[in-house]
């Protein structure tokens, strides 16, 4: 596990400040069964990030399939637990022509969220143009063009491998830099899950009267003084 750092600051000031630079820890993932890529960053108001761990977790067709799910299950709580994430942001995918592709999917997707619900965890969605979008300013970009810019991001040696990790990466980062983090506007508003319901992040942005929850506000503030410097 990696530690985060104790506050030095005393008192409501200096935690607020604290708030307003201290990185946000996000652990992205790319769903599947047979490949599922989980990547845990840290993004920081001034848009810019690193890399904490990065990992591919396969199992193969011809395994029971409630061994598969299971394994991915036990696979997300054990990151869960150990990298300790403020937030799970995963890539909401859709494959109308392979059907079998989407159903794995959905499985894959389904027991990272419960895992991360039962810590109490918020989880958000992203669809991949939106991932596009955020990481290489173009939401039709080809996967070499992410992951060019996921490497320049997170100042990573080298492009990230296999595709997986890519996505994973790319997906955390998106809703980094689109959710509070360095970001212009709240995607809190446009944030849905496959069956339209509202999520925690979401009801918590509609409960502010700006549409953006405290841990928002700071960060665009800490934003705002960045630009300043």
């Amino acid at each position: 596990m990696t530690p985060r750092p104790a506050a030095a600051l005393g008192g409501s000031a200096g935690a607020s400040r604290a708030a307003q630079t201290a990185p946000q820890r996000i652990l992205g993932v790319d769903p599947g069964l047979t490949r599922c890529g989980f990547a845990v960053v840290e993004m920081l108001p001034n848009r810019t990030g690193s890399s904490v761990h990065v990992e591919v977790k396969g199992t193969r067709s011809d395994q029971d399939l409630a061994e598969r799910i299971l394994a991915i299950q036990r696979a997300a709580e054990e990151l869960l637990d150990s990298f300790a994430p403020d937030v799970v942001a995963v890539e909401r995918v859709f494959s109308a022509n392979n059907a079998p592709t989407a159903i794995a999917t959905a499985q894959a997707s389904g027991v990272i969220i419960a895992a991360a619900a039962a810590r109490g965890i918020p989880v958000a969605w992203h669809t991949p143009s939106e991932v596009k979008a955020a990481v290489t300013d173009d939401g039709r970009a080809d996967k070499d063009a992410v992951a060019r810019m996921v490497q320049r991001i997170l100042g990573l040696p080298g492009r990230p491998k296999p595709v997986d990790a890519t996505d994973a990466y790319a997906v955390a980062i998106c809703h980094g830099w689109r959710s509070g983090v360095g970001a212009a506007f709240s995607m809190t508003a446009s944030t849905q899950t496959h069956q339209g319901a509202r999520t925690a992040l979401q009801r918590a942005a509609d409960a502010q009267p700006d549409g953006l929850t405290p841990a928002q506000r700071a960060w665009q503030e800490a934003e705002r003084r960045a630009a300043r410097r």
